[in-house]
């Protein structure tokens, strides 16, 4: 009778237990060992650590990104860009790789490499010595649930910064960190927070006019954005970059007489799509 029973069991169990091992079979082949996304954006003033890239202009983006199912990450950006800012160029290329895993549910880490290049690009055609702004980053980043701390560090010259252009040293070795949060406030609102600091390896030898010679700063922002369909969002934000006695009268390297206060406060909107 024993016997009969938990024949009885087993086989009223059974499909249950076959169903639950191939739904675990069809979330395993539905999840893809990798995947590749896009963006594309168009925004009104490209700013990049409290600075502007377009001498206030707009500027079209776009990217695409590989993630690996095991948490690996490589990718390409692009963004038009301003001669008076880098001469000869018109376009900023990012190509970058990381890789990070999870924690736990809370926490998580991610270490990489960032190249910055600008195709055409240099100093010679302002006439002075032949010296790119490509740049070379490495980078580190913990995260706890909304928060990342990351710190970037320069492995090559900072964005062309060097003893030829009027520094004591090269800027290798030049540092950002960074602190971000991504606050959401409703299904379609929500709103990213930026803190970071900037440390040149080098100053001017010798001062600007306003008597400064260090370049370091620190720069914050806070950015709204609305979620305005699916694969499309809306933003709206304000930066802020210290030190406006060093970047007030930010020189054009095409039009000597033109200056622009390159940090300072400033305000953009972008219209930005994932794919």
């Amino acid at each position: 009778m024993k016997r009969h029973i938990l024949a009885t069991a087993a086989v009223l169990i059974a499909p249950f237990c076959f169903d639950d091992v191939r739904a675990d079979d069809v979330r395993a082949e539905e999840e893809p060992a990798s995947s590749i996304t896009g963006n594309a954006a168009v925004t009104s003033d490209y700013i990049f650590r409290g600075l502007t890239q377009t001498w206030g202009r707009p500027a079209m983006q776009g990217g695409a990104e590989l993630a690996m199912k095991n948490g690996f990450t490589a990718g390409v950006w692009g963004s038009s860009i301003s001669e008076h800012s880098y001469p000869g160029g018109s376009m900023e290329l990012d190509l970058y790789a990381s890789y990070g895993r999870a924690i736990n549910d809370d926490w998580s880490w991610r270490a990489g490499i960032y190249g910055y290049l600008y195709p055409g690009a240099n100093l010679d055609k302002a006439g002075l010595a032949s010296r790119s702004f490509n740049t070379v980053e490495a980078h580190a980043a913990i995260t706890w649930k909304q928060l990342t701390l990351k710190y970037n560090h320069a492995l090559t010259d900072y964005f062309g910064v060097d003893r030829e252009q009027g520094y004591r040293r090269d800027s290798r070795g030049t540092g950002y960190l960074q602190l971000d949060a991504s606050l959401p406030l409703s299904e379609r609102w929500s709103v990213d927070l930026h803190a970071g600091h900037t440390r040149y390896q080098s100053t001017l030898v010798q001062p600007l006019p306003s008597g400064v010679r260090n370049p370091s700063y620190s720069d914050y922002g806070a950015t709204l954005k609305y979620k305005v369909a699916d694969r499309w969002t809306v933003s709206a934000g304000v930066t802020h970059a210290t030190n406006s006695d060093f970047y007030r009268r930010t020189s054009s390297f095409i039009v000597a007489e033109e200056y622009r206060h390159a940090g300072g406060t400033r305000g953009f909107v972008m219209l930005q799509g994932a794919f």
